[in-house]
């Protein structure tokens, strides 16, 4: 089939006599768009949509407002109905036949072949510009042949319309005036929005610097991306000149103007988990219903599977992601739900290797490192861009909503580590910089790593061997100390694992998760309890955490920084995080002494005295739920609740 085109997009389409109405065509594909059956059965006009896209897109969207009027007009209420101009054809090229590397490349892979086609581009947003009002269209008369005629702006030199040189009615030939006066409230008003994108640091090789680039929204478009967010953006790539600044050079850079903004942060955690897949966990629980404890280190073996044991460090990476539940108390503030860790530990404990495998597991992460990072760099800077200011949005804030890990913890500035005291236990990030005075959200999992200083001394406080704050400490809700202590027959054990010639394991999605989970499933697993249990203490668990609580304030003189109130709200989130990890919405006693565990695996606030050891020598056992029995009635007996608990020796949950 043939395609004539007879408009562009300052005249109304027409209808041509001597071939197939191309209006009607862009009709019969506006709607065919709607079953998202475009690229498949008209093929041809998607390729003119791609290869011409500043062409056919006004087109579509003359279509989209003439096809209200077709069903407006045989619809019974036609009359009494009323038509939206302001309606705009959005387009994706995802998953249909024109994806390829020409059309979905990497930011720092764009070029100016890419140029006037519809392109499409994954990015996070780091910028976010103020939302503005542009003229869109405005109309003028020619003086000499009393025509009308709309002028569109000129993107390249920043969105002002500026009256023609010549006539450009259809009698524009004959009538060859050049002057004009523009029509009164013939002014079209747009939305305008700048924001910038970068390439994730994931996707880039070694060495290489992230690019950015930036992106024009319009209309419907402005205002639905903030700081911090995942999106794919197609729309059409242009140049546009930069500010004419004093001193400043004035060059042409790229621009995309945004066609489709698809946010893909918020479709992770849908997307990742189908039907199939929960079935399979519910199973799994069925399996281990009379041996809860067994299925739950099932689990816990699929973290960081390549360092051998540590069970304790496992079983807190997988509470910290997993978190508890953010609620609001009685005076209206929120508490957060979620949980902060703090890995501190001679060299090669493995330390790094657990915040590159959390940063796996999570749906957003952003790891940085203490040397490398500033106050600025970790919150929010103010930038003057175009003569105007603009707040960039730092390490936490792009981590909102996932998880933010900080290696080499002791090397960031003591006034770097104090901006973060907020971001971490109010969840946000007030600013007054630069006339900018505003507060942002960091709803953020902080995971830090840090070395000792000098050689680790037990009888210290942790603030001295750490030389980090005690309100800083308190934040954190699980602090364990790694110390690479001499232990024969753990040396034996490790060196076997390492040198051990077996092939590794492939773990498949569909194969049993009795034994072994794949990393897929488990990150499946961990977004799926976090978004459906919400689950609620029952009276054992709070006596038992109520008598851990008073026990740490009546013996922890040595680190009175850390036994705050912060602790007893961070029992209660572990205790909620392990009964999400255990797939049930009841906070059970089993629940409560787990995170009693966690806490005293610290070893600077044992109040407990022996009950768990040095966490780095911690490994799985094979029976554990009779070892969980036996640590439920040691820690029942040092806070005088056996007598209130008379089935202590069974084992509960």
């Amino acid at each position: 089939m043939k395609y004539t085109e007879t408009w562009s997009p300052s005249s109304p389409p027409t209808t041509p006599t001597n071939s197939a109405p191309s209006f009607f065509l862009l009709i019969l594909a506006f709607t065919s768009l709607f079953s998202s059956k475009l690229m498949n059965d008209h093929l041809q006009v998607a390729q003119l949509i791609f290869s011409k896209p500043t062409d056919y897109l006004p087109k579509f969207d003359f279509a989209a407002i003439s096809a209200q009027r077709l069903i407006l007009k045989d619809s019974p209420g036609g009359s009494s109905s009323t038509i939206k101009e302001n309606v705009h054809v959005r387009i994706s090229i995802l998953g249909s036949p024109l994806e390829s590397p020409e059309t979905y490349p990497r930011i720092g892979k764009v070029r100016v072949k890419h140029s006037n086609i519809l392109l499409t581009l994954k990015g996070t947003v780091i910028r976010s510009g103020a939302i503005k009002t542009i003229e869109g269209e405005r109309r003028y008369e020619c003086r000499k042949c009393k025509s009308v005629f709309p002028v569109y702006p000129e993107l390249e030199t920043g969105n002002i319309i500026k009256p023609p040189l010549a006539c450009l009615s259809d009698k524009s030939q004959e009538c060859e005036g050049n002057k004009f006066v523009p029509v009164e409230n013939s002014t079209k008003f747009h939305d305008y929005q700048e924001i910038k994108i970068q390439e994730s640091a994931q996707l880039l090789g070694v060495g290489s610097i992230p690019r950015s680039i930036r992106v024009i929204l319009q209309n419907d478009l402005v205002d639905i991306v903030k700081a911090g967010d995942d999106v794919i953006i197609t729309g059409v790539l242009t140049a546009k000149w930069s500010s004419d600044l004093k001193d400043v050079r004035c060059d042409l850079e790229p621009v995309l103007v945004a066609n489709h903004v698809r946010l893909t942060n918020k479709l992770k955690s849908e997307l990742d988990i189908p039907d199939e897949t929960i079935i399979k966990f519910k199973k799994f629980w069925e399996k281990f219903s009379s041996t809860p404890l067994k299925g739950r280190n099932a689990v816990l073996k699929a973290i960081c599977p390549q360092v051998f044991g540590l069970f304790t460090v496992k079983l807190a990476v997988a509470l910290t992601l997993i978190g508890g539940v953010q609620h609001v108390d009685a005076s209206g503030t929120k508490v957060r739900g979620e949980s902060h860790l703090l890995l501190v530990g001679d060299p090669g404990t493995g330390k790094s290797q657990f915040l590159k495998f959390a940063a796996k597991l999570s749906n957003r992460a952003v790891m940085t490192t203490g040397l490398g990072s500033t106050s600025a760099g970790l919150t929010v800077t103010a930038v003057k861009d175009s003569g105007e200011w603009m707040l960039e949005a730092g390490a936490l804030v792009l981590a909102d909503g996932g998880l933010c890990c900080i290696d080499e913890f002791d090397s960031m500035r003591q006034h770097d580590r104090a901006t973060i005291h907020e971001a971490m236990e109010q969840q946000t990030i007030s600013i007054a910089k630069a006339g900018l005075v505003t507060t942002v959200s960091t709803r953020t999992i902080v995971f830090g790593a840090t070395n000792p200083k000098g050689q680790y001394d037990p009888s210290q406080p942790l603030s001295v061997n750490t030389t980090l704050s005690g309100p800083l400490l308190s934040r954190f809700d699980i602090v364990l100390v790694l110390l690479d202590t001499k232990n024969p027959e753990w040396d034996k054990v490790v060196s076997s694992h390492i040198l051990a010639e077996e092939e590794p394991v492939r773990v498949k999605d569909d194969e049993d998760l009795t034994n072994c989970w794949s990393l897929s499933m488990i990150r499946r697993y961990i977004s799926f309890v976090k978004g459906y249990f919400k689950p609620t203490l029952t009276k054992e668990a709070e006596r038992v955490i109520s008598s851990y609580y008073q026990l740490q304030r009546r013996s922890g003189t040595e680190n009175a920084a850390r036994i705050t109130v912060r602790m007893l709200e961070s029992l209660i989130r572990l205790a909620q995080a392990h009964a999400r990890l255990m797939f049930r919405n009841e906070v059970t006693q089993l629940d409560a002494i787990t995170a009693i565990l966690c806490i005293e695996s610290s070893m600077t606030t044992s109040a407990i005295v022996d009950s768990v050891g040095n966490a780095l020598h911690s490994n799985f056992t094979e029976n554990p739920d009779t070892e969980y029995a036996k640590q439920e009635k040691f820690i029942l007996e040092k806070l005088n609740l056996v007598d209130e608990f008379p089935g202590v020796r069974r084992l509960s949950g």
